[in-house]
């Protein structure tokens, strides 16, 4: 990373805060992530890899790190007489094997998902799925368009992220972003840490620039605007870190966010582990991390999308292929 551009902030650690405070954040189980199998390349009844979380409209968009494909929800699912099937929409040809361990070293590894805003190339609007970057064939992002009832426009277009990826690499050996989010014409990308490096970060684009590169009219990608590392703390003797971000829908907020984070007991961006604790936190316009709050019960929290301005969607990843990830709420009122 040029270090003009990549200047890291070291936010004061809040360890003690996650460690003593008595307060938890309560979720509600809002409905589980299930399916019409017959919709489903493996005939799963399920999703069970939730990774990453958007509302755009009147739609919830989630990613599964093992999919090809979108999931979609109402928004408005907690009203309903009756949870609604997820519904599947294809963004990568063919199917991933159904062993395992052959599944996993394949998979795409999608763990963000981003609303990009209205541009030249998409006027209503689009969605960004990130690879995690873990491995070489997770390097690749997806931009969905988006109609303007908010429904996936065509088909999705594949982007090359190996030249984007390129300096982050260089200064995370262990790549794993987790998190992507927009605010203020700001793209913002969340490393996570694990034991092997706990260094968790977050790593600001200029949007207008990354969306030409992405639409093939811009040669280079933008070089990164600013790195913050941050200390989550620990929990157990295992570093909580990021796994998803979110701010006010529309960027039209005071320039904080909120995230989620983890602590899983594993040495890498590769192996599953644990997990032994989650949290949601602050993060002020500043970019000096605020507070966190625990979870109760520890959910292993991937994805998240603020609905409103004081209630956070979450959605779940079991690391089991027979249990759905589900669909969690949390109010955020003080």
């Amino acid at each position: 990373m040029e270090e003009t551009a990549l200047a890291p902030h070291h936010p004061m650690p809040i360890s003690m805060v996650y460690a003593h405070t008595a307060m938890l954040l309560t979720p509600t189980h809002l409905q589980d992530l299930l399916l019409d199998p017959a919709s489903h390349p493996r005939g799963q009844p399920h999703l069970s890899a939730a990774s990453g979380l958007v509302r755009a409209g009147t739609w919830l968009y989630l990613v599964a790190d093992d999919e090809h494909h979108l999931g979609l929800l109402p928004a408005g699912t907690a009203a309903l007489p009756q949870a609604p099937l997820v519904q599947l929409h294809r963004i990568l040809p063919g199917d991933l094997p159904a062993e395992p361990k052959a599944r996993k070293k394949r998979k795409p590894d999608l763990e963000a998902l981003a609303l990009l805003p209205a541009s030249p190339t998409h006027p209503s609007g689009a969605l960004l799925a990130l690879g995690s970057g873990s491995k070489p064939n997770r390097q690749r992002g997806l931009v969905i368009a988006l109609d303007a009832t908010g429904r996936p426009d065509g088909a999705a277009q594949v982007a090359d992220l190996s030249a984007l990826y390129a300096p982050l690499r260089a200064e995370f050996a262990d790549l794993n972003l987790e998190g992507a989010f927009v605010a203020n014409g700001v793209l913002h990308l969340l490393q996570r840490g694990n034991k092997g490096d706990a260094r968790n970060a977050c790593i600001t684009y200029p949007l207008a620039p990354l969306q030409a590169w992405l639409a093939g009219t811009c040669a280079q990608p933008p070089a990164p605007l600013h790195s913050t590392l941050f200390d989550l703390g620990t929990v157990d003797g295992v570093p909580l870190g990021f796994t998803d971000g979110a701010a006010p829908p529309g960027g039209d907020g005071d320039g904080g966010w909120v995230f989620s984070a983890v602590a899983e007991n594993t040495d890498d961006s590769y192996a599953d582990g644990e997990c032994v604790a989650s949290a949601i936190g602050w993060v002020g316009a500043d970019g000096v991390l605020q507070r966190m709050v625990a979870l109760e019960g520890a959910p292993k929290v991937e994805g998240i999308a603020l609905d409103g301005d004081k209630r956070l969607l979450m959605v779940t990843d079991a690391d089991d292929p027979e249990r759905a990830s589900r669909l969690l709420a949390v109010s955020l009122l003080d």
